[in-house]
């Protein structure tokens, strides 16, 4: 049980890093014009819009050294879907 809470906790804390983020101050309204980009990516790359959202700039978006943390993000992201994809194998025998 303890267990279960643990990865419910970090499984979420981006999406509620971006949301405290969101309600709070106005980082994500000036990194994205709509609301469709950060609800999407508070859904599928939690924390891609996070990084997103902490490095960009109002005068120049996002440049240099900031899309190396963009980038190490999304990887980031992509080896969470990996692992849990992997886990899920294991645990059903293949």
């Amino acid at each position: 049980m303890c267990g279960c809470v643990f990865a419910l906790g970090a499984a979420f804390f981006p999406r509620l890093g971006v949301l405290a983020l969101w309600l709070f101050t106005p980082l994500v309204n000036r990194a994205f014009d709509t609301i469709v980009v950060p609800i999407v990516g508070i859904i599928f790359l939690p924390f891609t819009t996070l990084v997103y959202v902490v490095v960009w700039n109002p005068l120049l978006g996002v440049s240099g050294w900031g899309w190396l943390w963009v980038i190490l993000a999304f990887f980031l992201d992509l080896g969470a879907y990996a692992g849990s994809g992997f886990g899920n194998r294991r645990r059903c025998g293949f």
